[in-house]
């Protein structure tokens, strides 16, 4: 395995931006913010960040990055996406809004704004699969859940009874936003996935 530091993008279309490129700094990736399909082209890995997801997702192609992006996540390229991050990457939704899209690349159907509103955000400690030690403390804003996976989709995390953390090959997905929290533990996972990806390209 590959022991330079890999480069990370974090979609910066809308959304927490800056923690994710601090996290992900302290995970030991090179962290770069990624608007546009070359930026895109140059990184090994790529975070989606909490927001909004219709609004990501009409800026997504806006901005010429949502076949790119979807191209890249097909070929196998690592790709983590916490909160509306999660359902970007969600093959269905159940409730999406008018010309809402999707990434894809995780067999899964979510609910949008699962959890309840913003003012009925929560922290909460999740016992995440592949993360050792104490639970991690989730942070869970207007979250999602996981409705229903597919036969290759890995549960990695429930919350009273729900889904909020999944894997599917390259592909992570976490309800909650443990960039907010300074636990870096989540990212640290999915920097290995990086260096587990780019020994085998190699």
């Amino acid at each position: 395995m590959s022991t330079e530091a890999p480069v990370i993008g974090v979609l910066a279309l809308q959304g927490d931006v800056r923690e994710h490129l601090i996290a992900l700094a302290a995970a030991d990736a090179v962290a770069r913010p990624v608007r546009r399909p070359d930026e895109l082209a140059e990184v090994d890995g790529l975070v989606i960040p909490g927001g909004e997801s219709t609004t990501i997702s009409k800026l997504a192609v806006l901005f010429g990055v949502m076949e790119p992006l979807r191209a890249r996540v097909r070929a196998g390229m690592p790709v983590y996406g916490t909160c509306a991050g999660m359902i970007m990457l969600a093959d269905k939704i159940l409730d999406p809004r008018s010309g809402q899209e999707t990434i894809g690349g995780i067999d899964m159907i979510v609910r949008r704004n699962a959890f309840g509103r913003q003012n009925e955000s929560f922290e909460a400690a999740v016992d995440v699969r592949g993360i050792h030690g104490d639970p991690v403390e989730g942070v869970f804003i207007r979250a999602p859940w996981v409705e229903s996976v597919g036969a290759d989709v890995e549960v990695l995390a429930e919350h009273d009874g729900h889904i909020v953390a999944v894997r599917q090959g390259n592909a992570l997905a976490t309800s909650f936003h443990p960039e907010l929290t300074g636990d870096h533990r989540v990212h640290s996972l999915f920097v290995d996935m990086v260096h587990a990806n780019r020994a085998t390209e190699s």
